[in-house]
C-alpha cells in the first residue's frame, strides 16, 4: 500500500499539530515500519488544480502572504514555507486517490483540508484537498462519482461549501463537534454525535447510507480528534478501542464493497491528556488497518461482530 509523504509536509515555520504530526508519524513509520506499507512521495499539484477549486486571489495570498489576513486565514503565521507545504500536502491526497483507483487502497500523511473554503481558509485548514482531488479526477474523465467520508470530530463545512451544485461529488459526514457545521443539501448529508454510546452506530449507519450509491471513489478523511483526550473536539467515552473498531468498520466496508479508498490523516491533536506519542499510535490505527485490507485477497477476522 502506498503512502505519500515528503518533508515539505512540515515546511513551514508555524508549530502546530497540523504542521507537525505527519513528520512525527513518518519518524515512526522509519522506525517501527508497517508491513505492507511504502512511504513515497507525490508528484506537486499545478496551479490549475488549485484555482478549479479555489478564488485565484486568496491561493496567491497564501502563496505571497499578502494580503496577510488573507493568507493567514487558516490560523497560520504565514512564512513562504507555508506555500511549499501547503502545495505539498495537497499533492499527497491526490497521489493517493490515483494510487486507490489502480491499488484499491492509498494514504496520505495530509491534514488540514475539510474547512477550507472557496475563497479562505479556515480551522487550520488552507486549501481542500478532498475536493481538490476529487475535481482533478473527475475533470480528467478518471471517475464519475465520488465520496468523501469525513470522521473528523469537527464538521467538514469547508467541503459541504465547495461541492453545492456538484451532484457527481457526495460527502457523509459523521461528527461530535458542532464546529463549522453545515445545513444539509442535496450531495452532503451530517450527523452531529453528542453521546459516545451512539457514535459506532452512527458510523455504522452513515457506512450503509454511502453502501447504498454507485461511487468509483471514496476520499476518507480520518480524524482522530474524536478521541476523549483531544483538544478541541474530543468525546468523553470516544477511546483508541473505539477508533481502532471504527477503522475496522471502515476498510472491512471498503473491501465488501471493493470501492477505491483513498485515505487522509484529518484531526488529532496534543492535549494534557494526549502526548505526542499517543497521537502519533492513533494515526496509526488507520495505516495499519487500511495496510491489512488492501487487497480482496488480503483477509482479516478481526472486524466488528
Amino acid at each position: 500500500m502506498k503512502l505519500y509523504y515528503h518533508a515539505d509536509y512540515v515546511a513551514a515555520r508555524h508549530g502546530f499539530d497540523t504542521t507537525r504530526k505527519s513528520g512525527w508519524i513518518a519518524d515512526s513509520l522509519a522506525a517501527d515500519p508497517i508491513e505492507g506499507v511504502e512511504v513515497t512521495a507525490p508528484t506537486p499539484l499545478a496551479m490549475r488544480d488549485l484555482t478549479r477549486v479555489h478564488d485565484p486571489k486568496y491561493v496567491s495570498a497564501v502563496r505571497t502572504g499578502t494580503p496577510d489576513w488573507l493568507a493567514e486565514s487558516q490560523g497560520f503565521d504565514w512564512d513562504p514555507s507555508l506555500w511549499r507545504m501547503v502545495l505539498s500536502s495537497n499533492s499527497g491526497v491526490l497521489a493517493a486517490a490515483r494510487s486507490a483507483l489502480n491499488e484499491g487502497v492509498a494514504g496520505s500523511l495530509s491534514s488540514g483540508l475539510h474547512h477550507a473554503r472557496h475563497d479562505e481558509g479556515a480551522g487550520f485548514c488552507t486549501f481542500n484537498g478532498l475536493v481538490i482531488a476529487a475535481k482533478k479526477l473527475l475533470y480528467e474523465g478518471k471517475v464519475s462519482s465520488v465520496l468523501i467520508l469525513d470522521f473528523d470530530a469537527h464538521c467538514g463545512g469547508g467541503t459541504a461549501q465547495l461541492i453545492i451544485g456538484d451532484e457527481r461529488i457526495a460527502q457523509v459526514d459523521v461528527s461530535v463537534s458542532p464546529f463549522d457545521r453545515y445545513p444539509g443539501h442535496g450531495n452532503s448529508t451530517l450527523s452531529l454525535v453528542d453521546n459516545a454510546d451512539d457514535y459506532l452506530k452512527a458510523i455504522k449507519d452513515a457506512l450503509a447510507q454511502a453502501h447504498a450509491a454507485a461511487f468509483d471513489l471514496c476520499l476518507y478523511n480520518a480524524g482522530m480528534d474524536p478521541h476523549e483526550g483531544c483538544v478541541p473536539g474530543g468525546l468523553d467515552g470516544i477511546t483508541a478501542d473505539v477508533l481502532a473498531h471504527r477503522e475496522r468498520m471502515v476498510f472491512d466496508w471498503r473491501r465488501e464493497s471493493a470501492l477505491p479508498t483513498a485515505f487522509v490523516l484529518a484531526g488529532g491533536y496534543i492535549s494534557s491528556k494526549l502526548d505526542e506519542g499517543d497521537l502519533v499510535e492513533l494515526h496509526r490505527l488507520t495505516i495499519d488497518v487500511a495496510a491489512k485490507t488492501s487487497t480482496p485477497t488480503n483477509d482479516t477476522d478481526d472486524g466488528p461482530n
